[in-house]
Protein backbone atom coordinates (compact mmCIF):
# COMPACT_ATOMS: atom_id res chain seq x y z
CA UNK A 1 0.00 0.00 0.00
CA UNK A 2 1.72 3.60 -0.92
CA UNK A 3 2.55 5.68 1.17
CA UNK A 4 -0.22 8.64 2.47
CA UNK A 5 0.49 12.08 2.77
CA UNK A 6 -0.78 15.13 3.92
CA UNK A 7 0.29 18.71 2.17
CA UNK A 8 0.30 21.57 3.84
CA UNK A 9 1.50 24.82 2.09
CA UNK A 10 2.04 27.82 5.19
CA UNK A 11 1.28 31.30 3.34
CA UNK A 12 -1.21 33.92 4.11
CA UNK A 13 -0.48 35.07 0.71
CA UNK A 14 -1.66 31.50 -1.06
CA UNK A 15 -4.64 31.70 1.11
CA UNK A 16 -5.93 35.51 0.55
CA UNK A 17 -5.50 34.59 -3.03
CA UNK A 18 -2.49 36.56 -3.95
CA UNK A 19 -0.05 34.56 -4.99
CA UNK A 20 -0.04 30.50 -6.57
CA UNK A 21 0.74 27.46 -4.64
CA UNK A 22 4.06 26.57 -6.73
CA UNK A 23 5.53 25.08 -3.95
CA UNK A 24 2.68 23.03 -2.61
CA UNK A 25 1.82 22.20 -6.42
CA UNK A 26 5.04 20.92 -7.10
CA UNK A 27 5.12 19.18 -3.97
CA UNK A 28 1.77 17.47 -4.74
CA UNK A 29 3.82 16.33 -8.06
CA UNK A 30 6.64 15.41 -6.74
CA UNK A 31 4.39 12.83 -4.22
CA UNK A 32 2.60 11.57 -6.70
CA UNK A 33 5.51 10.75 -8.99
CA UNK A 34 7.40 8.86 -6.16
CA UNK A 35 4.80 6.69 -5.95
CA UNK A 36 3.36 8.44 -2.64
CA UNK A 37 -0.37 8.54 -2.60
CA UNK A 38 -1.54 12.31 -1.94
CA UNK A 39 -4.54 12.27 0.55
CA UNK A 40 -4.81 15.79 1.11
CA UNK A 41 -3.39 19.19 0.27
CA UNK A 42 -3.94 22.78 0.99
CA UNK A 43 -2.71 25.87 2.10
CA UNK A 44 -2.90 27.54 5.67
CA UNK A 45 -2.08 31.28 6.51
CA UNK A 46 0.97 32.32 8.74
CA UNK A 47 -0.47 31.41 11.65
CA UNK A 48 0.92 29.27 14.64
CA UNK A 49 -2.99 28.29 15.98
CA UNK A 50 -3.93 27.57 12.63
CA UNK A 51 -0.93 25.72 11.29
CA UNK A 52 -0.88 23.70 14.90
CA UNK A 53 -4.78 23.08 14.15
CA UNK A 54 -4.22 21.55 10.67
CA UNK A 55 -1.46 18.92 11.74
CA UNK A 56 -3.25 17.83 14.26
CA UNK A 57 -6.36 17.46 11.60
CA UNK A 58 -4.41 15.45 9.62
CA UNK A 59 -2.83 13.57 12.46
CA UNK A 60 -5.93 12.58 13.67
CA UNK A 61 -7.02 11.78 9.84
CA UNK A 62 -3.72 8.97 10.04
CA UNK A 63 -2.26 9.99 7.13
CA UNK A 64 2.09 8.34 7.15
CA UNK A 65 3.61 11.41 6.26
CA UNK A 66 2.70 15.31 6.74
CA UNK A 67 4.81 17.58 4.50
CA UNK A 68 4.80 21.32 5.00
CA UNK A 69 6.22 23.95 2.90
CA UNK A 70 7.14 27.48 3.63
CA UNK A 71 7.20 29.47 6.97
CA UNK A 72 10.41 28.23 7.97
CA UNK A 73 12.92 31.12 7.47
CA UNK A 74 13.48 34.23 9.97
CA UNK A 75 11.01 36.57 9.45
CA UNK A 76 8.71 36.84 12.50
CA UNK A 77 5.61 35.12 10.52
CA UNK A 78 7.68 32.43 10.01
CA UNK A 79 6.25 30.13 12.94
CA UNK A 80 5.85 26.93 11.07
CA UNK A 81 8.68 25.24 13.19
CA UNK A 82 6.98 26.22 16.19
CA UNK A 83 3.63 25.38 15.59
CA UNK A 84 5.10 21.89 14.51
CA UNK A 85 7.22 21.25 17.65
CA UNK A 86 4.06 21.88 19.71
CA UNK A 87 2.58 18.72 17.85
CA UNK A 88 5.26 16.22 17.51
CA UNK A 89 5.58 13.95 20.40
CA UNK A 90 8.86 12.05 19.43
CA UNK A 91 11.49 14.72 17.76
CA UNK A 92 13.26 12.73 14.42
CA UNK A 93 15.69 15.51 13.45
CA UNK A 94 17.60 13.47 11.08
CA UNK A 95 15.19 14.73 8.60
CA UNK A 96 16.05 18.50 9.30
CA UNK A 97 19.05 17.87 9.26
CA UNK A 98 19.70 16.42 6.25
CA UNK A 99 17.43 18.43 4.16
CA UNK A 100 19.12 21.27 5.90
CA UNK A 101 22.93 19.61 4.77
CA UNK A 102 21.45 19.17 1.41
CA UNK A 103 20.69 22.70 1.24
CA UNK A 104 23.97 23.60 1.72
CA UNK A 105 25.23 21.97 -1.06
CA UNK A 106 22.99 24.50 -3.31
CA UNK A 107 23.21 27.84 -1.81
CA UNK A 108 24.70 29.24 1.98
CA UNK A 109 20.88 30.45 2.29
CA UNK A 110 20.05 26.85 3.43
CA UNK A 111 21.72 27.63 6.94
CA UNK A 112 18.87 30.37 7.74
CA UNK A 113 15.83 27.21 7.75
CA UNK A 114 14.44 26.26 10.81
CA UNK A 115 12.51 23.47 9.65
CA UNK A 116 11.48 20.97 12.17
CA UNK A 117 10.91 16.90 11.98
CA UNK A 118 9.47 14.97 14.15
CA UNK A 119 6.55 12.09 14.98
CA UNK A 120 2.79 13.14 16.15
CA UNK A 121 1.08 9.37 17.10
CA UNK A 122 1.92 7.38 14.00
CA UNK A 123 2.11 10.03 11.40
CA UNK A 124 5.88 11.80 10.63
CA UNK A 125 5.63 15.35 10.02
CA UNK A 126 8.65 17.29 7.78
CA UNK A 127 8.81 20.53 7.42
CA UNK A 128 10.32 22.16 4.46
CA UNK A 129 11.03 25.81 2.46
CA UNK A 130 8.61 27.24 1.04
CA UNK A 131 11.10 28.24 -2.22
CA UNK A 132 9.73 25.83 -5.23
CA UNK A 133 13.23 25.54 -6.10
CA UNK A 134 13.91 23.97 -2.55
CA UNK A 135 10.98 21.73 -2.64
CA UNK A 136 12.28 20.31 -5.83
CA UNK A 137 16.03 20.12 -4.86
CA UNK A 138 14.83 18.37 -1.02
CA UNK A 139 12.19 15.97 -1.89
CA UNK A 140 15.26 14.32 -3.88
CA UNK A 141 16.62 13.95 -0.33
CA UNK A 142 13.39 12.78 1.46
CA UNK A 143 11.85 10.15 -1.24
CA UNK A 144 14.18 6.85 -0.69
CA UNK A 145 13.73 6.77 3.08
CA UNK A 146 9.72 7.66 3.62
CA UNK A 147 8.97 4.24 2.96
CA UNK A 148 11.54 2.43 5.19
CA UNK A 149 10.30 5.41 7.73
CA UNK A 150 6.45 4.93 7.61
CA UNK A 151 7.09 1.01 8.00
CA UNK A 152 9.19 1.75 11.01
CA UNK A 153 7.10 4.09 12.96
CA UNK A 154 3.95 1.78 12.11
CA UNK A 155 5.76 -1.42 12.98
CA UNK A 156 3.82 -3.36 15.64
CA UNK A 157 6.21 -5.53 16.58
CA UNK A 158 8.81 -3.10 17.26
CA UNK A 159 12.27 -1.95 15.50
CA UNK A 160 14.11 -5.34 16.45
CA UNK A 161 11.78 -7.79 14.21
CA UNK A 162 11.34 -4.84 11.73
CA UNK A 163 15.19 -4.89 11.02
CA UNK A 164 15.86 -8.93 11.22
CA UNK A 165 12.90 -9.30 8.90
CA UNK A 166 14.94 -6.88 6.41
CA UNK A 167 17.64 -8.86 4.09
Amino acid sequence: MAVSVAIVTVSSAVVAGEREDEAGALLQRLATTAGLRVAAAGAVGDERAAIEARLHQHVAGDVDVILTCGGTGLTPDDVTPEATAAVIERPAPGFAEALRAASLRHTPMGMLTRGESGIAGRTLIVNLPGSPRAVEQLFQVLAPVLDHAVATIRSAAGSRALHEAQP
